[in-house]
């Protein structure tokens, strides 16, 4: 497996975000590049960095990868994450355009708000839900592309977990009540995947202190109003041929967008 220095790390990481632009993504995994786990995060680092520089604001951050079957296929032993970015965050009823996306594929998914700057020394499953302010259902948009060797994993990392927007939700003030809520994701109309009995807020919060530490890890704290994506429950759904793709919580309501 190769080790990259900095300057194919900057090359790497400059052609990753090119591709990206240009709705290309992964072009260097066609050579059968194989790197780190690791390095494929510092490429993701890498990019993000460019993307701020040039004036893009990030969002927050998405939990991917959470399943332990998604895990074992991506070659992790734990989940992933990646980087969102405001420019890309839609709202309910949205209308895109299957151009602009790389074999789009969605997953049903949740994203909460958080109410003040965390403390990583702090954390406990209580004080995460004491920092939330607000959940929301959402879809999440993928670029499913891969280009390289099996297993996926560090190419994922280095694409920012295949990242390619938000289609955002209504807003529920949080709640301390235990409560279940099924998920469903729905294709014209059809569902084509379904979780049931998914419970609040224990199964839906479970993956974010292990964000937090992972951020502190590299001096990343996160902050007030910062929104993260608390991971779903199965792989990206390509919508191929399908147009309106819908996602439904019978808790939390519902959010919508037109693919033409």
């Amino acid at each position: 497996m190769k080790e990259l220095n900095k300057k194919e790390l900057d090359r790497y990481a400059k052609k990753i975000l090119e591709d990206y632009d240009s709705n290309n993504p992964s072009s260097i995994f066609k050579t059968k590049l194989q790197i780190s786990n690791d390095d494929a995060l510092l490429l993701q680092a890498k990019v993000s960095k460019f993307r701020v520089n040039r004036g893009e604001e990030i969002l927050g951050y998405k939990i991917g990868c959470i399943d332990k079957e998604t895990q074992k296929k991506m070659g992790f032993d734990q989940p992933a994450w990646g980087t969102l970015w405001k420019s890309e965050l839609h709202q309910s009823g949205v209308e895109l355009k299957k151009k602009n996306y790389s074999n789009p594929a969605m997953e049903a998914e949740f994203g909460i708000k958080l109410s003040r700057d965390i403390d990583p020394k702090l954390v406990s499953f209580e004080y995460i839900i004491e920092s939330i302010e607000s959940i929301y259902p959402l879809i999440e948009i993928h670029n499913l592309i891969f280009n390289g060797v099996e297993p996926h994993g560090a190419e994922l990392l280095a694409n920012n977990a295949l990242h390619a927007g938000i289609v955002l939700g209504p807003e529920t003030k949080i709640s301390k009540d235990k409560e279940t809520t099924d998920l469903k994701l729905i294709y014209d109309r059809e569902t084509v995947d379904i979780w049931t009995e998914k419970r609040w807020p224990f199964d839906i919060l479970s993956k974010v202190e292990w964000l937090i530490k992972e951020q502190a890890k590299i001096k990343n704290i996160l902050k007030k109003n910062d929104f993260i994506l608390t991971g779903a429950y199965g792989f990206p759904v390509p919508i191929n041929n399908k147009k309106l793709v819908e996602v439904k919580s019978s808790l939390f309501g519902e959010v919508k967008a037109t693919f033409n």
